[in-house]
């Protein structure tokens, strides 16, 4: 009995360094990938011609920044909690990045999901922005370059060894730096009240995040579970533009406050025009 006690000790000592060494390994490398974003092909863009004006209403309405990086840009935590760590949408005003970051840094942050000190962004819609085209980006970038200096609390990224783990291994390849094709970034989509504009407008106001790719319902647990939007499609155009002006569908339900229907209120009747025409083609 002893022989047999002492073998199964050998044994879960053995799985336990296993699992450890397994452990440390993988800690070691998500670390490594989070710190370390791959390279990738940045697109020059000059905020010295965009108009600050329409970058405003970029921002605050039709990309929704404010939704994750607070009213005043100020940034807002974003996780916080065992097993992750603190992942903060940060401070784009100059008490934070904005301090530092030139038109490239924007780009590679907005566009490509890389923070302007190489790190992999992980929580930045960066996929769904990445078709944003050059003329918004340059104004999005001269609004954001004027931004009053606000200070806040939040600090820099900090994930703890699960955070780590899930982040550099389980959930690597689903971040924006590996999905997006770096060197065709930024749509090129006549603005006007046409489907397709809709569609650009769907994909900068990051609707795909949580509506899912084809915005017919998330099927990924792991990210929020936006319905499909199919039933939108059946919506007269004056519904669709009711319920996103105020919060209540047709049927009198109330829109989630996760859906930032407060923000995309901000976009003109031409904008939602276009977005319920490419609404509507869902249902077809």
């Amino acid at each position: 009995m002893k022989r047999i006690l002492k073998w199964i000790g050998i044994v879960l000592g053995g799985l336990i360094g296993l699992l450890l060494v397994v452990g440390i390994g993988l800690f070691v490398i998500g670390r490594n990938r989070l710190n370390n974003a791959p390279e990738v092909a940045v697109k020059a863009v000059s905020s010295a011609a965009g108009d600050p004006v329409h970058g405003e209403r970029i921002a605050r309405g039709k990309a929704a920044c404010i939704s994750c990086h607070g009213a005043n840009f100020e940034g807002e935590p974003f996780i916080d909690e065992p097993p992750i760590g603190y992942v903060p949408a940060p401070n784009l005003t100059a008490g934070g990045v904005g301090a530092d970051f030139s038109d490239e840094d924007w780009e590679r942050a907005i566009r490509h999901g890389v923070g302007g000190d190489g790190r992999t962004l992980v929580t930045m819609p960066s996929a769904q922005y990445a078709h944003m085209t050059d003329d918004d980006l340059a104004d999005l970038i001269a609004y954001l370059k004027t931004l009053p200096t606000v200070a806040s609390a939040v600090t820099e990224r900090n994930l703890m060894v699960g955070g780590n783990i899930i982040f550099g291994n389980l959930a690597w390849s689903s971040w924006a730096v590996n999905t997006i094709d770096h060197a065709n970034v930024g749509d090129d989509v006549t603005v006007g009240v046409s489907a397709e504009y809709g569609e650009y407008l769907s994909y900068i106001g990051a609707c795909r995040e949580c509506h899912g790719a084809d915005l017919l319902g998330a099927d990924d647990p792991d990210a929020p579970q936006g319905p499909t939007l199919a039933a939108a499609a059946n919506w007269s155009e004056a519904d669709f533009i009711t319920a996103l002006r105020t919060g209540v569908t047709p049927t009198g339900t109330q829109l989630s406050d996760e859906m930032p229907w407060i923000e995309y209120k901000e976009a003109t009747d031409d904008e939602l025009s276009a977005l319920w025409m490419y609404v509507a083609t869902l249902g077809e």
